[in-house]
């Protein structure tokens, strides 16, 4: 953790060197991000090569790993780092090419649990990106082999095996978890 006895500002983060590990602003901390793993990053690059077939999420948007969003959780500054993000053009406007962090909640976040992080722990945060204006979250579980989608207006659903995940927000979208952790190499 890069440690200071006041909290940082979001220009404060922005500005701290980078290094091996990413970063992500909590609480007005640098808190490092979990190291991932081979399921991690395995279901990580199926994800990004399936949501961009499937969807054509780079015909109306941007889909990219490891890019940290400016976002408020309780009040605070509040820059996490999810493991996908999906954000249409509409949002973020087709011309925006800045080097830094995501200045507007993205429509989809998706997080992959990885080794020493809990689901209950990561549903914490789902419902923080919810708060935050993001639409949709998806908790990826490589153990379970299963996704657990969370919406702003509805209780979160879980799909595993051949059920269909689909969603007005990616109309093209119909996508099973099944199929995402065989691109994986995990089924």
């Amino acid at each position: 953790m890069v440690s200071s006895s006041n909290r940082l500002t979001i220009e404060e983060f922005l500005e701290l060197p980078e290094g091996d590990l990413p970063y992500e602003l909590i609480n007005g901390q640098a808190i490092p991000k979990m190291s991932p793993k081979y399921f991690h990053s395995a279901v990580q690059a199926a994800l990004i090569i399936l949501l961009q077939a499937k969807c054509k999420c780079q015909e109306k948007g941007r889909i990219y790993p490891e890019w940290g969003v400016k976002l408020q959780r309780n009040k605070l500054d509040w820059i996490p780092v999810p493991d996908l993000t999906y954000i249409s053009d509409q949002r973020l406007g087709v011309d925006w090419i800045l080097d830094e962090a995501c200045p507007v909640a993205p429509e989809l976040v998706i997080e992959i649990i990885s080794p020493g992080q809990t689901f209950g722990d990561m549903t914490e945060k789902a419902t923080d990106y919810l708060q935050s204006g993001v639409n949709r979250v998806w908790l990826v579980d490589t153990k379970s082999q299963s996704i657990t989608v969370f919406y702003p207006d509805a209780l979160p659903k879980t799909f595993r095996g051949t059920s269909v995940i689909t969603d007005e927000l990616l109309p093209e979208l119909a996508i099973t978890p099944q199929a995402i952790f065989q691109q994986a190499g995990l089924a």
